[in-house]
């Protein structure tokens, strides 16, 4: 039997290469879309942090997280969207300790979680968003649970 030739071998391989790419693109675990959040005083609504974020929209970022990720800079952070009410959150592959900051529809902090790497424990609170921030960032900026996040509109 004759081998095919080498032109068809090859528009095969790139056929299979751009329909990965194009799977990969579908199930939305491309580039992390950036922003910037502004955390402020429930109460005065003066600017307690300003964290620029990945924002994790669609269920495979959501999944993936932090967890190919080995550190935060110091105001810097990751943004959860969901359509309704957030689920629990696990430290599932993470290599450094975190803040899980949850948010509800209108911007406000409804629950606050110190999470250690080793942590074997589902995180809760009400709300849409959640914010993954370094550990002990919310102490070191004075954020409190009544505090708000600015969510840019296009997440909103």
């Amino acid at each position: 039997m004759e081998a095919p030739p080498r032109w068809l071998i090859v528009g095969l391989l790139l056929a299979l290469a751009a329909g990965g790419l194009f799977v990969a693109t579908l199930d939305g675990s491309g580039p992390y879309d950036r922003a910037t959040v502004n955390i402020v005083d429930g109460e005065t609504g003066t600017t307690l942090a300003t964290v620029e974020v990945r924002i994790a929209d669609t269920f495979p970022k959501r999944y993936t997280g932090l967890s190919n990720t080995s550190s935060l800079g110091p105001n810097e952070g990751m943004l959860f969207v969901h359509e309704g009410e957030t689920p629990g959150y696990v430290m599932r592959d993470m290599a450094f300790p975190i803040d899980i900051v949850f948010i509800d529809s209108d911007g406000e902090i409804t629950t606050i979680h110190h999470a250690a790497v080793d942590a074997d424990q589902t995180f809760r609170g009400p709300g849409r968003y959640v914010l993954e921030l370094p550990y002990n960032y919310t102490v070191e900026n004075r954020i409190t649970v009544g505090d708000r996040v600015e969510i840019p509109a296009e997440y909103r």
